[in-house]
């Protein structure tokens, strides 16, 4: 098998296993997914509490959401990176475009899952939240790619 060949299976492989992770924590009811955002939550206060000392046992009720949705953006950044490099792989014309509109379709497609299970909801505000992620992820691996081809 060629090297192209190599790296174009590769990255659809790397793309699809990540919507596969997005699709299995969209399939987590709420109960569920509150309780992992408590854990990382509880995770971090504890790291934090290496450089402010006290800071474990303060309430924060907004970190939470913090939590919950820099978890999409995040999801939708490394979802962006990784469908812009399948897609140049794949030879596609204006990749960072339709990079850009199979994360946008991929995002409502996930909040109309959620709609189905129970606890959860579907909000444009995450489709947002989820495309911004994505922007930022195509416009950041862009630059790396570019930066990265010119010097080779």
């Amino acid at each position: 098998m060629d090297k192209k060949r190599l790296m174009l299976i590769l990255t659809w492989t790397c793309t699809l296993i990540w919507m596969g992770i997005i699709f299995y924590l969209s399939s987590q009811p709420a109960t569920e997914s509150a309780h992992l955002s408590t854990g990382f939550r509880k995770e971090l206060l504890s790291i934090l509490a290496y450089f402010i000392p006290g800071i474990e046992n303060m309430e924060f009720q907004s970190l939470d959401f913090f939590i919950r949705k820099n978890a999409h953006f995040t999801a939708y950044f490394i979802l962006g990176a990784l469908t812009l490099l399948a897609l140049i792989h794949s030879a596609a014309r204006k990749p960072a475009n339709l990079a850009l509109l199979i994360c946008i379709l991929y995002a409502i497609s996930d909040e109309f899952h959620q709609l189905f299970i129970p606890g959860r909801s579907g909000q444009f505000r995450d489709v947002l939240i989820d495309g911004t992620g994505a922007v930022l992820g195509i416009l950041l691996a862009s630059i790396v790619i570019n930066r990265i081809s010119k010097r080779f």
